[in-house]
């Protein structure tokens, strides 16, 4: 059974940065795209980052480029985003997906798997 297990969300201050994390289990995830996506409180999910399988190539949302970095381990199967100078239009449950190719994919319709979410709140 393929599992996605997000975590690191919590409550920060307007500034401060985090660091999250997708643990992939039940097949390999190497060669596939993995996607970072959120949801603020009354709107709809949009996209964050996404990285290739290799890691070599990424892509970011307008809204995050210049502060959040994607990354992976495919010796752990996880995923990261790190996230700095946080602002408070960054509070949003954060998604971790996985798809079934090595492109760079930035629509949610592209990928099969997906984690349960992680709450991330920033306080202004």
């Amino acid at each position: 059974q393929v599992q996605l297990v997000e975590s690191g969300g919590e409550l920060v201050q307007a500034g401060d940065s985090l660091r999250l994390s997708c643990a992939a289990s039940g097949r390999t995830f190497s060669t596939s795209t993995m996607g970072w996506f959120r949801q603020a409180p009354g709107k709809g999910r949009e996209f964050v980052a996404t990285i290739v399988g290799s890691g070599v190539r990424t892509a970011y949302a307008d809204s995050v480029k210049g502060r959040f970095s994607i990354s992976r381990d495919n010796a752990k199967d996880t995923v990261y985003l790190q996230m700095n100078s946080l602002q408070p239009e960054d509070t949003a449950v954060y998604y971790c997906a996985a798809a079934l190719y090595s492109i760079l994919l930035t629509d949610e319709a592209s990928y099969r798997y997906w984690g349960q979410g992680t709450q991330v709140t920033v306080s202004s």
